[in-house]
């Protein structure tokens, strides 16, 4: 567990501590794209399913290789995004890639233990990979009905 989860903070446990690699951007895309030791995901501490999501994605039912950090606790810059696009939906940064929405969450079940990459690469196939999407934005739109959620978890419309 976490020093910050520890203490009661926005952090969830995750497994591993590893360090996040701030190299400086270039080029159109302005996002750090070093290779990362372990897949960077970065949710919503304002929401408490956002939270609640992120803790999971470590617990040993889908024990996912992540580090799991809220958005509101990460130099955002340094990173190549933004508040508002962080606070649209899940961010993992892996592999030199951003992924978000659904593509996130598929990247986060390839991390995880057997079965779940098996499930996260079909989601990311196509014609699938539409219903994924929809799939999340009816999630994150409703989030705050959702277990663990909170007026503070709606989205602003």
């Amino acid at each position: 567990m976490t020093e910050n989860a520890e203490q009661g903070g926005d952090t969830p446990p995750t497994r591993g501590d590893a360090a996040v690699d701030r190299a400086s951007a270039t080029g159109d895309n302005p996002v750090d794209k070093s290779p990362r030791r372990v897949p960077l995901v970065l949710f919503d501490a304002d929401c408490g399913f956002c939270t609640s999501s992120a803790r999971a994605m470590t617990r040993p039912w889908l024990g996912a290789d992540i580090e799991a950090r809220s958005f509101q606790s990460q130099d955002l810059a340094t990173l190549g995004l933004t508040v508002d696009k962080c606070a649209e939906s899940l961010h993992v940064l892996a592999d030199g890639d951003v992924f978000t929405g659904g593509a996130a969450i598929a990247r986060v079940l390839r991390a995880g233990r057997w079965p779940w990459p098996i499930l996260g690469t079909f989601l990311t196939l196509p014609g699938v990979r539409w219903i994924t999407e929809r799939g999340y934005r009816a999630v994150a739109r409703n989030r705050q009905r959702l277990p663990g959620g909170t007026d503070s978890c709606e989205m602003p419309r």
